[in-house]
């Protein structure tokens, strides 16, 4: 989270005195503000609120920092306001993916918001794409590219962007007189996530339960254990034709596949009204990345 966003923060809960309602009314979580003003006593050396039994109340120290965050985001609102063209969007966005949208959908996605506003930065975070919509959620990022679920929160705007299959993937080559046995197989699976769960949905309609012999918070870790042989995968397989191990896994074929993964774009719906969330979100319109599909 940028400075002038935890000042913002910080002098809402300054005037309101209540975690519950600056959380409301700056749309982010009771968690997130909570960890924003830890931030800036550790930043300051000093506790800048006192919490009781009572409610909440400024320190000294607190009603100093008030005044100098509002004199910051002062002196930063005219610095603009004297220096930057109106049509000449800036700012600061927060972007997570995985480390395969990282390297297959970013580039292309973000191209046309790098170029009609080039005084943007971007903060980019990878992880786990379980982790994506609780990190949108939480107001940790300000866009997200995931895996979509059936149902999309209340709280999201998502936009598809393209699909994949789920592949079974094994370590070695392909051998021609294999005969791949599902309920013999041992697993390596997601501990979490849109895969993990189209994998259990798949094993109860083959009516099996599988021994899972390990289980990772990424698809690339995934890969790493299959290649060393620890089981059958279950990945997208967006993510093996892009992986660097993709010459020691061989893709086998079953019965029956789990479903696919739609994979998509996403705000929070609270942000759309803010001009550099407003730019992101017109930037990944159908039509400009429309060559997404054919990944």
């Amino acid at each position: 989270m940028q400075d002038h966003d935890q000042y913002r923060l910080f002098l809402h809960l300054a005037e309101t005195l209540s975690f519950t309602r600056t959380a409301a009314d700056c749309h982010v979580s009771p968690a997130t503000l909570s960890r924003t003003v830890q931030r800036l006593e550790a930043a300051t050396g000093h506790r800048l609120l006192d919490r009781g039994p009572h409610g909440v109340c400024l320190t000294t120290h607190g009603r100093a920092f008030r005044q100098y965050a509002a004199e910051a985001l002062d002196l930063w609102t005219r610095y603009h306001s004297d220096g930057a063209a109106d049509d000449d969007l800036s700012g600061h966005l927060r972007v997570f993916a995985s480390v395969t949208a990282c390297h297959t959908i970013l580039p292309d996605l973000l191209t046309p918001l790098r170029d009609a506003h080039p005084r943007v930065s971007i903060s980019l975070r990878t992880g786990d794409a379980a982790a994506a919509l609780a990190l949108l959620d939480q107001g940790e990022t300000d866009l997200a590219v995931a895996a979509l679920p059936a149902r999309i929160p209340a709280t999201v705007l998502a936009r598809q962007i393209t699909q994949t299959p789920l592949v079974l993937v094994q370590a070695g080559s392909a051998l021609a007189d294999e005969e791949f046995t599902t309920a013999a197989e041992p697993f390596v699976l997601p501990r979490q996530g849109l895969v993990r769960a189209a994998a259990d949905q798949w094993f109860r309609d083959l009516g099996i339960h599988p021994h899972i012999a390990a289980e990772t918070d990424g698809h690339e870790a995934l890969l790493t254990l299959v290649a060393l042989g620890y089981g059958t995968g279950i990945v997208p397989d967006l993510v093996l034709q892009h992986s660097g191990l993709r010459a020691r896994l061989r893709q086998v074929t079953a019965p029956s596949v789990p479903d696919r993964l739609t994979i998509g774009v996403c705000i929070r719906r609270a942000d759309v009204h803010r001009p550099l969330a407003a730019a992101a979100w017109a930037a990944t319109q159908p039509g400009r990345a429309d060559r997404l599909a054919q990944l």
